[in-house]
């Protein structure tokens, strides 16, 4: 399989073994110290070994993430990243790891509610630029599309709505898409994500 890159319009590094590149994406992006974010279940393969044998320097993992990412795992998140004085963050796994990754880098330097950046009319433009943090995407599934987003799903605790939060900089700075990494998916999440990927492309095709 060939190697290579493509914009979309995230820079997406495609190809077997690109996970080695983890610090070269750091590097570009003027990360010294990143968190890493992931779910429980990735915690309990070789990726997350794969990931920090990649980085010159051992960092933090955070991991306390649900099926369904809550605001609540995001503010955790965030606690995280400031006490261990993070620059940056690495979202790793499906949807729910890569979308509480881009929660937490968004948030880090943000003083109002999370709910305050609900996609509703323009109220992204409530955020604080500059107290965004970069992303580098690593997805482990194919179908939810996450890495490529500007948005991430939450749940609501006290009322369990599911919210999109939005903003043009929750887009991850870098996508590191290495095909290995889906390979301990067990076969009914491998067709299950396949079937997302089919829906997606059907939603595309057939919207307004």
């Amino acid at each position: 399989m060939e190697n290579m890159n493509w914009n979309y319009p995230t820079p997406i590094w495609f190809g077997l073994d690109r996970v080695r590149e983890i610090q070269k994406a750091c590097d570009s992006l003027n990360i010294k110290n990143p968190l890493i974010v992931t779910d429980p279940g990735i915690l309990q393969t070789d990726i997350i070994n794969k990931v920090n044998n990649a980085l010159t320097n051992s960092t933090k993992i955070y991991s306390n993430v649900k099926g369904n990412p809550t605001g609540m795992n995001v503010m955790e998140g965030v606690e995280k990243f400031k006490e261990g004085q993070h620059d940056g963050v690495v979202a790793v796994g499906g949807g729910s790891g890569m979308d509480t990754g881009k929660g937490i880098a968004f948030m880090a330097g943000q003083k109002r509610s999370l709910w305050d950046f609900e996609d509703i009319g323009d109220y992204w433009t409530r955020a604080d630029i500059n107290g965004i943090f970069p992303i580098i995407a690593i997805p482990t599934t194919a179908g939810t599309g996450s890495e490529t987003g500007r948005a991430a799903v939450f749940t609501k605790e006290d009322t369990h709505e599911k919210k999109i939060i939005f903003h043009p900089k929750m887009l991850p700075s870098i996508v590191i898409l290495d095909p290995n990494l889906t390979l301990p998916l067990p076969p009914n999440l491998t067709a299950y994500t396949g079937m997302d990927v089919l829906a997606h492309c059907l939603e595309a095709y057939s919207s307004p």
